[in-house]
């Protein structure tokens, strides 16, 4: 048998992978490979289901953890073909709703013990069989109550046996080999904080879902969400004006919460279903303050997801929460082509999850 060395020399001098955001509505894939001083981006996808926005069959997944097997094989065969990667390495994201996370509080004990008490624990808060569920865990935090005694925190995810088998199943079936499965929150941390150590809350505004990250010292601490997403605003636009929901979808994209003279009714629209995705912030606020005894003053905020290219919406939450608010920029950690950079300001928080998974093998 020959064996192709110069083929063999090359991967081992550039590995190369594929970062797979599977979300409510839409796919994300980015193709990276070890560039000179970083890793660089060689090409990107996005395949977006418009037709979610006129019946909820049009998903490729939904909240209650069902997942549309043999379409999303497809989709993703005809993904690849169009950009013909170097790789079938693939690390997914699982979106935050399909996880179950909270965070535990246990007296500080030898490593040995944590694992027992933790499956102790997980059984209050999973609602399913132990044995049907995967289990990781970090330890987030620590702290002494009023009595001198010592307690950490951890984050616990658990994630069902049966997910993650269809999800080997959807990418074998799709020609692809999947390395690793992450949350989305934690390939967020990666490509949008790196090792920055400011107190930095995301908010992840995808089609169906807003995720909210509390992250310190580099390190997710604390998950919430809430269903006030892009599509609320967009059937808001739509119930409105009485139109097609992809018109709303697009009149939505234009104007924003920018609104001047005839359009400032529009944004009108909008601003309560903002609010309610600030309220959420302030009720993770609130929620971590019980799990960590300690407030969580965040010094930013970080917006990530399509939602975050809509316009006005920094500016908002600027004024809600009295601090410095941006878009995502994860290419900041990547080398790539010039021809991508007019479109890298859209492209940030859009595929900020799919980067922080290919980004994984390279940190």
């Amino acid at each position: 048998m020959k064996l192709d060395f110069l083929n063999v020399i090359k991967q081992n001098i550039k590995p190369v992978f594929l970062g797979v955001d599977i979300g409510t509505t839409s796919i994300k894939v980015v193709e990276v490979e070890q560039g000179k001083l970083k890793p660089k981006i060689n090409n990107y996808a996005i395949l977006e289901s418009r037709g979610s926005l006129l019946r909820t069959n049009a998903i490729f997944q939904s909240s209650n953890l069902k997942l549309f097997d043999r379409e999303m094989i497809e989709l993703l065969k005809e993904v690849i073909k169009k950009m013909k990667p170097q790789t079938n390495k693939v690390i997914a994201s699982i979106p935050v709703f399909s996880a179950f996370t909270t965070v535990l509080k246990l007296p500080e004990m030898p490593e040995n013990e944590l694992k027992q008490a933790l499956l102790f624990q997980a059984k209050q808060y999973v609602p399913l069989p132990l044995e049907e569920v995967a289990f990781d865990w970090q330890k987030v935090g620590e702290y002494e109550d009023e009595k001198g005694f010592k307690f950490q925190a951890i984050l616990l995810i658990a994630i069902p046996q049966d997910l993650i088998k269809k999800y080997q199943k959807i990418f074998k079936e799709a020609g692809l080999s999947l390395l690793a499965l992450e949350i989305e929150p934690i390939s967020l941390v990666r490509s949008v904080i790196a090792q920055d150590k400011t107190p930095t809350l995301i908010v992840d505004i995808g089609s169906y879902i807003t995720s909210i990250s509390l992250v310190e010292n580099a390190q997710l601490k604390f998950v919430s969400q809430t269903d006030f997403a892009g599509a609320s605003l967009t059937h808001a636009i739509a119930s409105a004006l009485n139109i097609n929901p992809l018109r709303a979808e697009e009149i939505k994209r234009e104007r924003g919460l920018l609104g001047q003279g005839a359009d400032y009714e529009l944004s009108e629209v909008m601003i309560p279903i903002v609010g309610f995705i600030a309220t959420e912030i302030k009720r993770a606020q609130y929620d971590y303050s019980i799990n960590f005894g300690k407030s969580f003053n965040f010094e930013r905020i970080i917006l990530s997801g399509g939602g975050a290219n809509l316009l006005g919406i920094d500016y908002y939450m600027k004024n809600q929460f009295n601090i410095p608010t941006f878009k995502a920029e994860p290419f900041l950690q990547f080398e790539y082509d010039e021809e991508i950079l007019p479109l890298v300001n859209e492209l940030n928080p859009v595929l900020a999850v799919s980067l922080g998974l290919a980004l994984r093998e390279f940190v």
